[in-house]
Order: C-alpha cells, then sequence, then structure tokens
C-alpha cells in the first residue's frame, strides 16, 4: 500500500509529467505532543519516527521522518473520511529517496474519484472501489486495513486498480510499556507477489508491521523480533506446501533435452544442437543432438528454437523472504550470492531447503559487520572496537557462514585486522568502502570484493564525498561529479591494473542506480518493463518511480551521463581483467538487465553470461558442481524459449527449470510466485 521500506507497493494509473518539485522539511506539519507515535527500528537501532493524530477539523494527519543509512524520507498526509468510511481526499507531501512524494486524490460531486503523483494521474468512477496511496507515511496503512477487516473475505476492489484481502491468523503474546498485549497475525494479498504479513491488536486494528526493519509503537521496539519470528514460522508452513507439490518423485525422473543451443559457460561459447540427459540429479551426458538414447521412463522435451544454459546466479540477493526464493527459482536463479542477511534466516533456509520445505536457490551468504552508530547497517553485527569486530568475525565463521560484508561505518582502522582474522578462517572478505576510505584503501586492507559500482567511482571523487560515504554521499557524490570523471586517466588506468593484479571481484549492481538516476517517472525502469504486464497491479505501479532528487541544480541528464560513466567504468574493469559478478540487490528480476547493460559496457554476451553463471560459481568455490553444464555436474539448468545467443532478454523467457535435477514447469513456478505468465 505504501512505496517505503516496508515495501507493501501500490496500484497502476495513466502517466502523466512530473509534478511540481517537493516542498522543504520546514513546511510539513508538527506532530502535537499528544500525537500517537510510531517507530521505524531494526537491530541496529531507530530509523525513524511515525506520528498520527486528529486535526480539529476532523481530519486524519499522519508524519514521517526516516533516515535509513542516510537516505531521508519527510512525508506527511492529511486524510479526509467520508460517511461510509472511505477517503474522499488525500493530501501527501514531502520527499523520499525516490524523489517528490507530492500526492493528491480528491471525489468530485458526481462520484468520479481523480488522484495525481509524481509519477501518473487519473480519474475513474469511485463507486464501492478504495483509493490506495502511491506512497506517503506506512502508518496510514491503518486505514486500509481497518477496511479489510471490515470487508471480510470477500475483500475490497482498489483504485487505481486491483482487489485486496486480509486473513486473520493465530495471537501472539508481546511486552510492551503497557505490560502484556496480545497481538494477532494476518496477512494481506493484493498489494504484492506475495502474502503481506501485517500484526493487529485486539480490536484487530493495525498494531504495526515486523521484519528486518520494524514499524511499531513506541516502547515495543523490542518486539520486532519476535514478531518476525512468529510470521516467519507461519510463512514457513505455507511455502513448504508449495515447496511439497514441486519436490516431487514424479519431477526428479530422467530427461533428455534434444536438439538444443547450449551454453559452454566454460568456454564461453554457444554450441548449436546439443543434447543433454539428465539422471539422479545431475548431467549424465552431453552429446550432439540425435545421439544420445533416452532411458525408458524418461521425459524428452524439445529443444529446437531453445537455448539451455546453467541456472543464474544473483551475486547481490539478500535472502531472507521465503515467497522471494520461489520468484527467483521461476525466474531461472538457481544459485545466490547474498551479501548480508541475518543469521538465523540464513540457518532456517539452509535447513528447510535440504529437508525439500523450501523451494529455493542455493547459495553462500556473508554477514554485515558495522560500526555501532546511527547509520549503521540495519540487520549488521554491529561492533564498537577493533576487538569487537574480530569476534564477529569469529561469530560469523562459528555460525557456517561464508564470508564478511563490511560497511560505510566502519572505523577503517579496523579493517586489516579483522580482514587478517576473517582470511585466517577461510572467509570471504567484502562490502561497501567505509567513509574515509577509498575502494583502493579496502582492497589493499584485505577486502577481496567490492560491492557496488558507486564505490568503485568512489576512487576518483572529491575528498568530501569520501569521508561521507556512510551517507546519501555515495550516491550523490558519485551522481554528481561521475559524469566529469576521466575513465582512461593514468591514475584510474593504475587502479584497474591494481585490481587486476590482485584478482579483486567487483559486484557492479548497475541495476540499482540505473532507475534512481535515469528515471523521471513516465516510464517503468528497463529493470521491470517486460514484467509490468504480468505483475500484480500493485507492484508496477511501485516501479514507476520519480528519480532520485535532483540537487544543487543538476539535471535529470546530469545524472544520466554520471550513469553512463557507472556503465562504461564496468567497462574499463572488464577489459582490464577483473573479475565482475553479475548481482541485482533487489527482487532478482533485475538480472538479465544486469547482463544487458554489461554487454552495453563492452562485454560480449557471452562474457555477459558467464558473470551470472560459471564467475560466481568459481567465486564461492562451487564451480566443481554448479556454473556451467556438463556430465557430473549437479542439474542446476534452465531451459528458455528463444536463441540467447542473439539476444539476452530471452533468458527472461524461462520455459523449465532443472534445480537440483527436479524438473521444474516455468508456467507453474510463475504461478505460484505471483506472476500471471511469461515476461515480454
Amino acid at each position: 500500500m505504501r512505496r517505503t521500506i516496508l515495501a507493501l507497493l501500490l496500484t497502476g494509473a495513466a502517466v502523466v509529467p512530473a509534478i511540481a518539485g517537493p516542498i522543504a522539511k520546514e513546511q510539513l506539519l508538527t506532530p502535537p505532543a499528544d500525537a500517537r507515535h510510531y517507530t521505524i527500528s531494526s537491530a541496529a537501532g531507530t530509523h525513524g519516527n511515525i506520528w498520527s493524530w486528529t486535526q480539529p477539523d476532523g481530519r486524519i494527519a499522519y508524519r514521517m521522518s526516516m533516515s535509513l543509512r542516510g537516505w531521508l524520507t519527510e512525508t506527511d498526509e492529511v486524510i479526509t473520511i467520508g460517511p461510509d468510511r472511505r477517503p474522499t481526499a488525500i493530501a501527501i507531501r514531502g520527499f523520499t529517496d525516490s524523489g517528490d512524494a507530492t500526492e493528491t486524490f480528491t471525489v468530485d460531486p458526481d462520484g468520479t474519484a481523480r488522484w495525481k503523483t509524481a509519477v501518473d494521474a487519473g480519474s475513474a468512477p469511485y463507486a464501492a472501489r478504495r483509493y490506495t496511496t502511491y506512497g506517503g507515511p506506512p502508518l496510514a496503512s491503518e486505514q486500509e486495513v481497518a477496511a479489510l477487516v471490515a470487508a471480510g473475505p470477500a475483500g475490497i476492489d482498489l483504485l487505481p486498480s486491483g482487489h485486496a484481502t486480509l486473513t486473520v491468523g493465530a495471537p501472539t503474546q508481546i511486552d510492551g510499556p503497557q505490560g502484556r498485549k496480545t497481538v494477532r497475525l494476518a496477512f494481506m494479498r493484493g498489494y504484492g507477489f506475495s502474502p503481506s504479513p501485517v500484526w493487529l491488536d485486539e480490536n484487530n486494528r493495525l498494531f504495526g508491521y515486523a521484519g528486518v526493519v520494524s514499524m511499531l509503537p513506541a516502547g515495543y521496539e523490542a518486539a520486532g523480533p519476535i514478531l518476525k519470528d512468529a510470521q516467519d514460522k507461519a510463512t514457513a508452513i505455507a511455502v513448504r506446501d508449495v515447496a511439497h507439490a514441486f519436490l516431487t518423485p514424479a519431477h526428479r525422473t530422467p530427461t533428455l533435452i534434444d536438439h538444443v543451443l547450449l551454453f559452454d559457460s566454460i568456454a564461453g561459447t554457444y554450441l548449436p544442437d546439443r543434447a543433454v540427459l539428465i539422471a539422479d540429479g545431475k548431467v549424465a551426458k552431453v552429446g550432439a543432438g540425435g545421439t544420445l538414447a533416452a532411458p525408458k521412463g524418461a521425459t524428452v522435451l524439445d529443444g529446437r528454437g531453445r537455448t539451455l544454459l546453467p541456472g543464474l546466479w544473483d551475486a547481490h540477493q539478500h535472502v531472507g523472504d521465503d515467497w522471494s526464493l520461489l520468484q527467483n527459482v521461476a525466474t531461472g536463479m538457481t544459485h545466490y550470492r547474498s551479501p548480508g542477511s541475518l543469521i538465523e534466516d540464513v540457518q532456517s533456509i539452509v535447513k528447510r531447503r535440504a529437508a525439500a520445505d523450501l523451494l529455493a536457490p542455493d547459495g553462500r551468504t556473508s554477514i554485515i559487520i558495522d560500526r555501532k552508530d546511527p547509520l549503521a547497517a540495519q540487520g549488521a553485527l554491529t561492533v564498537a572496537s577493533e576487538a569487537e569486530a574480530i569476534a564477529a568475525v569469529r561469530k560469523i565463521k562459528a555460525a557456517g557462514m561464508w564470508g564478511v560484508k563490511f560497511y560505510t561505518s566502519m572505523n577503517p582502522a579496523w579493517i586489516a585486522p579483522a580482514a587478517a582474522e576473517a582470511h585466517r578462517l577461510g572467509l570471504h572478505v567484502h562490502g561497501h568502502v567505509p567513509a574515509g576510505m577509498r575502494p583502493l584503501d579496502a582492497v589493499r586492507a584485505g577486502y577481496d570484493e567490492v560491492t557496488h559500482i558507486n564505490f568503485i567511482m568512489m576512487q576518483a571523487m572529491p575528498q568530501e564525498v569520501v569521508d561521507k560515504a556512510n551517507t546519501a554521499a555515495r550516491l550523490e557524490g558519485p551522481a554528481r561529479y561521475g559524469k566529469d570523471v576521466d575513465l582512461d586517466s593514468p591514475a584510474m588506468t593504475a587502479f584497474y591494473a591494481e585490481l587486476a593484479k590482485r584478482g579483486t571481484v567487483i559486484d557492479p549492481t548497475l541495476t540499482v542506480w540505473e532507475p534512481m538516476m535515469t528515471s523521471d517517472g513516465t516510464s517503468i525502469p528497463p529493470e521491470y518493463a517486460a514484467f509490468a504486464g504480468i505483475a500484480p497491479p500493485a507492484v508496477a505501479r511501485g516501479w514507476r518511480i520519480a528519480g532520485y532528487p535532483l540537487r544543487d541544480g543538476l539535471t535529470r541528464e546530469d545524472y544520466r551521463k554520471s550513469f553512463a560513466k557507472m556503465v562504461g567504468l564496468v567497462g574499463r574493469l572488464h577489459k582490464a581483467g577483473v573479475p565482475i559478478v553479475a548481482g541485482t540487490d533487489g527482487y532478482g528480476l533485475e538480472l538479465v538487465r544486469e547482463l544487458e547493460l554489461y554487454q552495453q559496457a563492452g562485454l560480449t554476451n557471452a562474457q555477459a553470461v558467464q558473470t551470472a553463471t560459471i564467475v560466481p560459481a568459481r567465486m564461492v568455490g562451487m564451480a566443481d558442481r554448479a556454473g556451467s553444464v556438463g556430465p557430473g555436474k549437479t542439474a542446476d539448468i534452465i531451459l528458455v524459449d528463444g536463441d540467447v545467443s542473439r539476444d539476452l532478454g530471452n533468458l527472461r523467457h524461462v520455459r523449465t527449470v532443472f534445480l537440483d535435477g527436479y524438473r521444474l514447469d516455468g508456467d507453474a513456478l510463475r504461478r505460484a510466485s505471483g506472476l500471471s505468465g511469461m515476461p515480454d
């Protein structure tokens, strides 16, 4: 319902040019002393506040102020409620890290509803429907929750489009300022790909949201992990039933794919008219088309007009949500590298996947370490000294994790000793570059890998940007100055050469920055355009953003030029011999666009696909069984419609996924994960 860190996204409508810019923070509403107070918090601390109160004229007001690792949100909202408890007017003002938050909704005397946001506008008969805002403080979603509770199983029709329902589940006991309290878990459907958990109080009104980041009444922050654990257990039951429907013996019988175009990820070539036999969970044979005999009872798939490839890797996928993992499989992802998840979430995923109770890619995970600071990463192990940093590294190793990821508020002096301990324990070391360091400083201190292309761009940034890299300056600096960086200067060329000599891996995540830097709200970004027609309307509307707010007289075209330099930087790194791994830091739906951007940067089609197959497999030490298609390798393979050698976009057209040798139908996977058909 609200485009915020709570990921409750909205419905779609017609597109118009962006409306006037946001008002200043100082002009937003000031909550009275007796306003209801909620906080936005994580294990790293409190990130923001939301207040609500009733104005003298009866309108309901909300005010939100949040800094999430330096990304700012300052908004307010005023709602006029009609006699039937539906809004008749809504006004939202302010800004978020996605741009202008200004939004209006009104109802004409004849019953025509009209809305306008920074990215769309429209009108329609209000009838019995209810308008769902594009943005605004997430606490205002209590109005929608109340409507869903009142509607019962039938749910409510939404404007601009969609239908929503709410199912109330089991109670949980928590402690807070008023003592022991009973809250009840509910799941909303219609606002996202999967059921969205929400917590209700004893009167079935919104109590809050829980997760890695939670929105709860002030004083109840400690209940966040308890509520998250309860909703995770409820979700695990639902996804277990889905997994059991797919992971059956009937789906693990031998399969022969014949007369198919095969991608050889090791050689980086496409082999026409090949045959691949899968049996007992592994690739049994590979030969020329028509030369392999299908065993008795085998399924034979015609590969003509299709491409067979190793299953894709997302090297920047923060795992923890079961439904997202299911969708990752549906889009051809058989492996991931998580650069930061909660230890208990990862251990649960690994355990349930091994028991065939969770349909998910296989993966390797790092845990984030950050200095205790108001700007510390949510979900991180926070430390206050070098000794604590080393102890956190040991904790990560003891938990069975693959690597450590340092973050932007870390004391630079702690990096080298903590990295040395990680290497002694056999852990991979990577991360954001701490404020005050440049990427080459981090690499020389022990980084095996640097995440995000903006941190690579920090090598050429002014010192005042480097010193504030734990704030929004880590984007605003490259956005402002990137366009003027000489990527071929002697200093930058020497930088690339040293990274290559050291074998430093780069995880660019260009698809994080493309929408933020290039979007103006007039279209859905390329990352999501192919999925817009098959995603829930609420999700598709949320993909359309106005772009990161412009600063200091810069234009959108300036930001676009800076993004083009980021793309060019990836090309220079690759040309110098620096290993590139493809990651999204998003849904995972963005992965193919990431590869398309690499091709724009100068990688060949095959080299781009290698960044999402064999290169990450080698990075995590799994190339002996994953990342390529060959005899004896685990059958983690995808069959897609079309010729990928001619168009990387065909990677989105997943026909069949082989996961640990299970033969899974692409259409069935998409339906189970909230997609209604094949992407464009």
